[in-house]
């Protein structure tokens, strides 16, 4: 069954609490064709005691520097955003969750001139496993190198979290599971390695840390994360222009995002990673941050935005 037909209760749309399968936009809304608008993932997670939004005001402030980015105006205050957040959670009576807030352009009229458009934000919140699969955060993927080119930094900017810059991902993945891989691997226009079509990326080497820089990359949240994790109990990590052959030879590789939360890498381009398998850096670092996402570390309550249903 589709989502749209499923009911997992209520979407907040513009101030309102609509019920889920009442929560429908104009087939002229503005963003459907032109995919001007802005968007975050956010995860909850359950805990001993409670549950918690992971990083929320984080998610939050990106999303408004994404609008601030494309030149749209969010017609409410983060804090409503992350009330809303906390209450559709607790409407749906969910303990852990995806949530999805988007902000898009209305259907007052078509064409590529927003200005006198309507800003609409919806928040939908649901049940949702592992982005890449469970089992695969144990034994790890398989990826390709993609055809596809990441977008521009001049094209589209890429520190938006927009969704029309999505297709390119969209492209890199479909024909990453079209040749036989899980995911896909986009390279910048200079050849370096980017990120994933959804994923931030690490290599490990030698016991040392490398990420790309974020020239051509989304700033993730997930990825910061994991780089305070990893400095805070003494690793070295590099922010580098990494290459492919750079990965071919690594001792690990992992992808990193609110979806993928950390997904071990075990091949790419038909070249096996390290061992094949989830390494011990790797392992280390994703069983830390399943700790801090529920609630299991004091040091990073920072973190967490506590609610109880």
């Amino acid at each position: 069954m589709s989502l749209e037909n499923r009911d997992f209760g209520e979407i907040w749309m513009d101030g309102k609490y609509v019920p889920w399968q009442e929560a429908k936009v104009h087939a002229l809304t503005n963003t459907l064709h032109y995919g001007a608008g802005v968007f975050e993932g956010v995860r909850a997670y359950e805990s001993d005691k409670d549950s918690s939004i992971f990083r929320m005001h984080d998610h939050t402030n990106r999303l408004f520097q994404s609008a601030h980015i494309i030149g749209m105006k969010i017609p409410y205050t983060k804090k409503e955003i992350n009330d809303a957040q906390i209450e559709i959670l607790k409407r749906n009576k969910l303990k852990s969750a995806y949530i999805r807030p988007m902000a898009y352009y209305g259907g007052e009229a078509l064409g590529l001139l927003m200005n006198k458009l309507s800003v609409r934000v919806m928040i939908a919140a649901w049940d949702w496993g592992s982005y890449l699969g469970e089992e695969n955060l144990i034994h790890g993927i398989k990826v390709g190198t993609s055809s596809y080119t990441r977008n521009h930094v001049n094209s589209v900017l890429s520190k938006a979290k927009a969704n029309g810059n999505y297709l390119n991902s969209i492209m890199a993945r479909q024909e990453a599971v079209h040749n036989g891989h899980q995911e896909a691997l986009l390279l910048d226009h200079q050849g370096y390695v980017a990120e994933g079509s959804g994923e931030n990326i690490f290599v490990v080497k030698d016991g040392k840390i490398y990420t790309p820089t974020l020239t051509s990359a989304l700033a993730g949240i997930t990825r910061d994360t994991i780089i305070h994790i990893a400095q805070n109990q003494g690793m070295e990590v590099k922010e580098i222009q990494i290459t492919r052959d750079m990965i071919y030879i690594a001792d690990e590789a992992f992808f990193t995002g609110t979806a993928a939360e950390v997904t071990p890498i075990r091949e790419l381009d038909g070249r096996t990673i390290g061992s094949g398998k989830r390494g011990e850096i790797t392992e280390h670092l994703q069983k830390t941050y399943f700790s801090i996402v529920k609630g299991k570390m004091p040091d990073y309550e920072k973190y967490l935005t506590r609610y109880s249903i």
